[in-house]
């Protein structure tokens, strides 16, 4: 008990923000931030660090992250100003961002979320992409929802 306790407060005193991405993080600087193979101009928005984790393991994104700790959910009284949004923006001001992905989920919240955060990158003329939706891997279109549906016919590419 006594262990686990003490590995609870060295989490607690040794983790905190990426002072770039808001990741969560034991170093000055998180790790993907510090490489320097990484391409800093496209920036991947995402919810919580476990969303990063998730890109992570695709292994094809070679861009950064930006960690909002949360979405848009005024029915959780979760506001745009406690969210890492200006922290993204200051990101983005400073320059050589050509794209800025947004990765939240297809949810309601996720959406008014993306929604948000395109309006206020607009005037900084770059270019704002959302993460394609559609059918997953072995189901069946059948039992696939309308939104679903559209959502991958308006996603589809060149085979």
């Amino acid at each position: 008990m006594r262990e686990f306790a003490a590995a609870i407060v060295d989490a607690k005193e040794k983790i905190h923000l990426c002072p770039i991405c808001q990741n969560l993080t034991d170093r000055e600087i998180c790790p993907i931030c510090a490489d320097e193979t990484r391409d800093p101009s496209v920036i991947c928005v995402v919810t919580d660090a476990r969303a990063v984790l998730a890109m992570e393991k695709v292994r094809e994104f070679r861009g950064v992250y930006h960690v909002l700790h949360g979405l848009i959910s005024p029915m959780n009284g979760i506001t745009p100003d406690q969210l890492k949004i200006k922290e993204l923006l200051q990101r983005v001001g400073e320059g050589g961002v050509t794209e800025v992905i947004v990765a939240t989920n297809p949810t309601v919240e996720g959406e008014a979320t993306a929604m948000y955060l395109s309006k206020l990158l607009r005037p900084f003329e770059i270019r704002v992409t959302r993460l394609a939706y559609g059918v997953p891997v072995g189901a069946d279109l059948e039992y696939a929802d309308e939104i679903t549906l559209f959502r991958a016919l308006e996603g589809r590419r060149e085979v």
